[in-house]
């Protein structure tokens, strides 16, 4: 098949450092590539790819001092989607909602995937207009917002099979991990609150958005200084997963949001590292209790499920990663998904008479 894959700007593919959805589509593409399908990845330039790289910024958004605005380099981005539309028989987009106007006169070959939270009450009115755009998820926890729309698939995210070694318990060291963003959703708080009352070390890998800055300055840095057990260990890449990982007793994930996925969860499995995690969003639907962590809802159970973490065998957790969290299983879900498409515009999803009124838009 003709593939394309449309990846946000702000991070490259993969990304040098933080960047769970440019990571998932780059995954993707590489094993398209890897399958024997000719693979278009529309992305930033500073990308690495097997597949056709078609550059859409010189650099990662994120990264770049010169760049005060990321809608124009979208923008731009779109432009050559549509241009090269005719090239395709699937075009993947993970860029959540601004193509919806762009495809509408191809909208029959496209599919999207929502790699983001969807409780926002702003979204709403959007997907009332675009209410047959089709739709992946990432986990069915993640659909319970939303307004009728057009899902036409669930997919779990999947990570290489060989890119984090498994690390036995002989190898495993004894202090607990926290994994991916400072912010007051993902409550690296509770993680500190926790390794204290157990008396166990944490070291924090994350990265430490600008958004994020003043909660880090008030509430987390102070915390980090009080407690001479935790170590912030910084922003970390792909290559010092595995060990970081790998190393640690066990994974802490106390999020305190309905959380679509969490990446850092399977990444974890596949070091054979347990994750004890608040049962909040998808939490539930990746995490199997009792055999690749557990699953809590109190600060008081997570210390107490840190008593029973060595009872869980890591090779299971592994052999649970590869049966349920491989990229080959994501990619060949997403396979059926293209194959579905029909060779016909599709008649009646974006067809003006079938737009709502503007007053049906409203919050």
């Amino acid at each position: 098949m003709r593939i394309a894959q449309i990846a946000p700007l702000a991070e490259s593919c993969p990304p040098a450092l933080y960047g769970g959805t440019e990571r998932v589509v780059s995954y993707i593409t590489e094993e398209l590539v890897d399958q024997g399908h000719e693979v278009t990845l529309f992305a930033s330039g500073d990308s690495i790819t097997a597949a056709e790289l078609d550059a859409c910024s010189d650099r990662a958004l994120r990264l770049s001092p010169h760049v005060i605005d990321a809608l124009p380099h979208n923008m731009v981005m779109l432009e050559k989607v549509a241009r090269r539309a005719h090239e395709f028989d699937a075009l993947h987009f993970h860029i959540d909602l601004m193509h919806a106007p762009v495809v509408r006169s191809f909208a029959h070959r496209t599919v999207t995937t929502l790699h983001g939270r969807l409780d926002l009450p702003d979204l709403r009115p959007f997907y009332a207009a675009f209410p047959n755009l089709p739709l992946v998820s990432i986990s069915h926890s993640q659909r319970l917002p939303m307004p009728p729309v057009n899902w036409i698939g669930n997919v779990y995210h999947g990570l290489p099979r060989d890119l984090l070694s498994f690390q036995p318990a002989s190898q495993s060291g004894g202090y607990l991990a926290f994994l991916g963003r400072i912010s007051p959703e993902k409550r690296p708080d509770r993680a500190i609150e926790i390794a204290a009352r157990a008396g166990l070390p944490l070291k924090i890998a994350a990265k430490i958005d600008r958004v994020d800055r003043a909660y880090w300055d008030d509430c987390i840095a102070p915390l980090v200084r009080a407690h001479p057990n935790v170590e912030y260990v910084g922003e970390i890449g792909e290559h010092q997963k595995a060990s970081f990982l790998g190393a640690a007793r066990a994974l802490l994930f106390p999020i305190d949001w309905e959380e679509p996925f969490g990446l850092v969860m399977i990444e974890s499995m596949a070091c054979g590292t347990p994750v004890i995690a608040f049962g909040r969003g998808s939490v539930p639907e990746v995490i199997d209790d009792g055999v690749t962590g557990f699953i809590v809802h109190t600060v008081d159970e997570a210390v107490g499920a840190l008593e029973k973490i060595g009872d869980l065998d890591r090779a299971a957790v592994r052999k649970r990663f590869e049966t349920r969290f491989t990229v080959e299983r994501m990619v060949r879900d997403y396979v059926d998904i293209y194959a579905g498409f029909t060779a016909e515009p599709m008649t009646q999803a974006f067809a003006a008479t079938d737009r709502p009124a503007p007053e049906q838009l409203a919050l």
